[in-house]
């Protein structure tokens, strides 16, 4: 029942997707910020968040991690509002012995090129409830041409879409997921021998396992404290390049500072969502919105795709070899 007017909770450090999801419905996106440790929003920064227009959160389990859904849930069950755990980077993970995409109303997965397991393109969305579940599927296919049909009484949000999977892309996804946990057992341990590499390396935090998860390390995330090395990230990440060693900084830029955001222009020409008149929050999409998402991105964190399951001994030696050179000649 998201509509315009509304709020949709939303982590900043993702991929646009989220937000998207939100702004399809006219709903605008109201951003939590994130744990420092595990990169996940935290239910204390959407319990900063939440007002009477509040009706769903969309967590994710960014990197590989779980976030912290218990207290999440909690908040979802006292303010009667839905959640929505997005788990595109962490098929396979595990929080207090349940999987990861099952911990909220529903879970979604990606399937495109570049994910643990994946089919060229689309995804899964997954409910253990059946009302939400048979909305899903007339939204995934032109729902306006069949609710009359299937005798559907409730029609909001009832425009439909053309999200239909092909045959052939779920036949392959039907075969990658046989290998989903051996994909991800090759990723852990690849990320553990990198940690049992880098772990002491002065200025270098390796990835954080929280409490009851386990991590499907979708990237191998670091924090950089540049105070402690004497060198800024910037140069750090050029010189591990030079040696041949493919590191990242700053992942993607905080949603709510992108161009969209910062100009408030969605749909057509007069801002909507956010000039609907029956708004009634306050807009905010100011640099300082999110502190700790911000410090991430714009000093601390440091990644490489270098731990997934085709990675060999010699290979991850590569990686920390030349991080640990660059460290020890930092001067």
């Amino acid at each position: 029942g998201v509509g315009p007017g509304d709020e949709v909770i939303v982590s900043p450090y993702t991929m646009s997707a989220s937000a998207t999801a939100a702004l399809v419905y006219g709903a605008i996106p109201v951003f939590a910020d994130i744990d420092p440790k595990t990169f996940c929003i935290t239910a204390e920064s959407i319990q900063q968040r939440i007002t009477p227009r509040t009706k769903a959160v969309i967590v994710v389990d960014i990197f590989g991690q779980p976030a912290d859904m218990e207290p999440i849930m909690a908040l979802a069950a006292k303010h009667n509002f839905k959640v929505i755990e997005d788990t595109a980077q962490a098929p396979g993970a595990t929080y207090k012995g349940r999987l990861a995409g099952t911990l909220a109303h529903i879970g979604v997965f990606s399937l495109n090129y570049h994910k643990t397991i994946h089919c060229g393109e689309g995804g899964v969305i997954v409910t253990n409830d059946s009302h939400l579940a048979e909305r899903l599927q007339l939204i995934r296919n032109h729902a306006e041409a069949v609710v009359k049909d299937k005798k559907v009484n409730d029609l909001v949000n009832m425009v439909g879409f053309n999200y239909r999977m092909t045959e052939i892309e779920a036949a392959i996804a039907t075969e990658q997921l046989k290998k989903l946990p051996a994909l991800v057992a090759a990723r852990a341990t690849a990320a553990h021998y990198l940690d049992s590499r880098l772990k002491g390396l002065a200025g270098i935090t390796t990835p954080h396992i929280a409490p009851h998860t386990t991590h499907s390390y979708y990237l191998y995330c670091m924090k950089y404290d540049a105070v402690v090395t004497g060198i800024s990230r910037q140069l750090f990440i050029e010189a591990v390049h030079s040696e041949g060693v493919p590191l990242a900084a700053a992942y993607v830029e905080p949603l709510y500072l992108q161009p969209l955001y910062q100009s408030r222009t969605a749909f057509g020409k007069n801002g909507f969502p956010f000039t609907y008149p029956g708004y009634t929050g306050t807009l905010n999409y100011q640099r300082g919105l999110c502190p700790v998402t911000e410090r991430m991105h714009f000093d601390e964190l440091v990644y490489t795709a270098l731990c997934h399951g085709g990675m060999q001994e010699a290979d991850l030696n590569d990686v920390a070899n030349a991080i640990k050179k660059v460290l020890a000649h930092a001067d």
